[in-house]
């Protein structure tokens, strides 16, 4: 990352607030246990969904009110964002490490290599992410860790594209020419040559598969195939709170705004950092 980089990244007000933003909330997340004012699944007696603090039936307990079991509201939601955020850096780990090497095998070697991987690559994206996802789970079993792998090899077409893109261009160069004729190895050439040149589209990809990783997970968590209570996952929350859409909105309102803003600020940053990679927009 050079200077024109950073010039040109500080210019995206969006993406630098967003950027602090999920700074902030890494923070919140690591020190959750420290700032949630009670455990996730610790029970109030007689604290039955309490209103948060612009509602009339409002317990200074509680600041943003309790759920059905007497939940405080604002600790599961923070603990949610732990769950939430975890979920996103392990589907970008895995999506990123297979997603690399497919995509480095196709775009290098090409040949087989290229048509085998390509074509399975064709067949995935030729489905609804969510509905493969549903699929994955449904041969896996419903979890929170079969959630993941499955929304994993959702986001593994768009990390195997991009790369073998980015690959076969680079291929193309001089310097990789040269390589060759000095006989390096096909090993140097792919991993120690070209690949470092392709991080570039491969770190933008990560923040984005990191927002489509979180609300795919949600999703399942909300159709009862991905985290299972009572864990607080924000998805989760959101499934059980739906018969309470009508007596109690805020149940609803605030998992779903949790969502809403983090995937926005992860959009928000991914396209800050692909005009800040791109020098045909500086």
């Amino acid at each position: 990352m050079n200077h024109k980089f950073w010039r040109s990244f500080k210019k995206n007000r969006g993406a630098q607030f967003s950027l602090w933003f999920i700074v902030f909330l890494v923070l919140l997340s690591i020190f959750a246990p420290l700032i949630s004012p009670y455990g996730p699944a610790e029970i109030h007696d007689g604290a039955l969904r309490l209103s948060p603090f612009w509602g009339g039936n409002f317990d200074s307990r509680f600041l943003l009110g309790t759920d059905d079991l007497g939940r405080d509201l604002l600790s599961r939601l923070i603990f949610g964002a732990r769950v939430s955020l975890g979920v996103g850096l392990l589907v970008v780990l895995i999506s990123v490490v297979f997603g690399t090497l497919l995509g480095v095998l196709a775009g290098y070697f090409g040949g087989w290599w290229d048509i085998v991987i390509m074509r399975v690559v064709d067949m995935m994206m030729s489905l609804p992410s969510i509905l493969l996802a549903i699929v994955v789970v449904a041969v896996l079993g419903p979890g929170l860790l079969n959630g993941i792998v499955a929304v994993s090899v959702v986001a593994l077409p768009g990390f195997i594209r991009i790369v073998r893109a980015a690959v076969m261009s680079e291929k193309q160069k001089l310097y990789v020419s040269a390589g060759t004729s000095f006989g390096a190895s096909h090993f140097r050439q792919a991993v120690l040559t070209i690949l470092p040149n392709c991080l570039a589209p491969i770190i933008v990809q990560a923040t984005l598969g990191f927002s489509d990783g979180i609300l795919n997970v949600a999703a399942l968590g909300f159709l009862g195939l991905g985290a299972q209570p009572p864990v607080p996952e924000w998805g989760t929350m959101l499934a059980d709170a739906r018969a309470f859409i009508e007596t109690s909105s805020y149940l609803v309102t605030l998992p779903g705004l949790c969502i809403l803003v983090v995937v926005l600020c992860f959009n928000i940053l991914g396209d800050g950092l692909r005009d800040a990679f791109d020098p045909k927009l500086n």
